[in-house]
């Protein structure tokens, strides 16, 4: 049973219990927003985790890290060291996007162990086993893609990116769509091109009831992928993007009457005066189902920065009724990322999480920060040390640049404000 049939039975589950203590949230209210679709709880029945998130209308906003093999860098140690990194570091989910090497064995390592929720792109492995066993991922056939959504699915992952958006009939709207960048979904344009290739509809889309027949054995939330997403301001919420947001809206419809948990992905580069928009616009065409963005990046220039443009988007997103962020790396559109960079591209999406929470009214989210005032005021570097989100850095910076005036810091010395109007008491 999964877990949006259990609340219409108006049944509590573990996973529930669990999520309505985290919240501090009544577990009724939680049951029937789950019932509704306004909140999922990512979790396979067959995948034993330790930290099971909720994430939609009313808890705390979320953050993914993405990690995985690329044609270039196939290392799986670091790839594992970047997991330990982001648990160590509070992301609530990881997932998977692995898109060469050895696939199944990287995934097998990363459900083993990880103590959160894992999400994959399924349609990644089907087009690299197709590529080692034709020699082109354009010979797919559709029902290897099924049989790797299986694989996964018994494996134990918790959520999959589905690119079922993508259809004859939006690819119709994106060429009559005058773009500066045309598809920059990695899923969409593998979708896009095997269509292309083979003259027919998307097997994601033509045949969803089989997603939902193997989402729904195994408890699997659907995360229902953004193809066309506008991979530049200038193509922000234009015809191709709402095309599909529409299609995904009842593609979503049709997943909650099957019982099966779904979210949907939003845009990747809007800029913010489109943010507001966007988010009124995905509640309302898919029935408030929680909303998983990519960023936004609210501008193009940010190349090296990515992170921050990410962080600004996701902080106003998120304040607007976004609920899930995925986070942008330092070295997104330039390189496979470093640990160094994961860390510092989810550090960026959980500070920008925190800020919208503040925002929303999340019961007693401002403790942290109250905590953390009352430390700086009477400097109280250790509770600080303790509360801060990179202890590792303010550790390091302290230590780099220590002051001759005793409690102080640095940059003010003798003259800190806080420490005169102590003595001025």
């Amino acid at each position: 049973m999964t877990q949006i049939e259990a609340a219409r039975r108006r049944e509590i589950t573990k996973e529930m219990r669990i999520v309505a203590e985290a919240e501090k949230i009544p577990l009724k209210s939680l049951q029937k927003k789950i019932a509704e679709g306004k909140i999922i709880i990512p979790k396979n029945n067959i995948h034993k985790i330790k930290k099971i998130c909720g994430i939609g209308r009313g808890l705390r906003t979320k953050v993914n890290v993405n990690i995985g093999l690329s044609p270039d860098n196939q290392n799986i140690r670091d790839e594992l060291k970047k997991l330990k990194v982001a648990i160590e570091y509070g992301t609530d989910t990881v997932m998977d996007l692995s898109v060469d090497g050895d696939i199944r064995k990287i995934r097998s390592l990363i459900l083993k162990e990880s103590i959160i929720p894992i999400g994959t792109v399924p349609i990644y492995e089907a087009a690299v086993n197709a590529k080692k066993r034709y020699g082109s991922f354009l010979k797919l056939k559709t029902d290897e893609i099924f049989s790797v959504i299986e694989l996964q699915a018994k494996e134990g992952v918790d959520f999959f990116t589905i690119h079922c958006g993508v259809t004859k009939n939006t690819i119709k709207v994106l060429k009559k769509t005058k773009r500066s960048v045309d598809i920059v979904s990695r899923g969409g344009a593998i979708l896009a091109c095997w269509m292309r290739y083979n003259k027919k509809e998307n097997p994601l889309y033509e045949y969803f009831d089989k997603v939902l027949d193997i989402a729904h054995r195994y408890d699997i939330t659907l995360s229902l992928g953004d193809g066309l997403r506008p991979g530049a301001i200038s193509d922000s919420t234009d015809k191709a993007q709402i095309s599909e947001l529409k299609t995904l809206g009842r593609l979503a419809e049709k997943a909650r009457e099957r019982n099966v948990q779904v979210m949907i992905e939003g845009p990747g580069h809007i800029p913010i005066h489109h943010i507001e928009k966007n988010i009124r616009l995905e509640k309302d065409i898919c029935k408030s189902a929680p909303f998983y963005v990519l960023g936004p990046l609210v501008t193009d220039i940010a190349i090296g920065y990515d992170h921050i443009a990410s962080a600004i988007g996701g902080a106003l997103a998120a304040a607007w009724g976004a609920d899930f962020l995925c986070y942008v790396t330092p070295s997104e559109h330039l390189r496979h990322p470093t640990v160094c960079d994961v860390k510092e591209g989810l550090i960026a999406s959980r500070i920008a999480a925190h800020a919208a929470d503040i925002a929303k009214g999340i019961k007693n989210i401002c403790d942290w920060d109250r905590k953390i005032s009352l430390a700086r005021r009477k400097r109280d570097w250790k509770k600080q040390e303790e509360l801060c989100i990179d202890r590792e850095k303010m550790i390091s910076y302290r230590k780099r640049s220590l002051s001759k005036f005793c409690d102080v810091c640095t940059m003010c010395g003798e003259y800190c404000a806080l420490k005169l109007i102590e003595m001025r008491a």
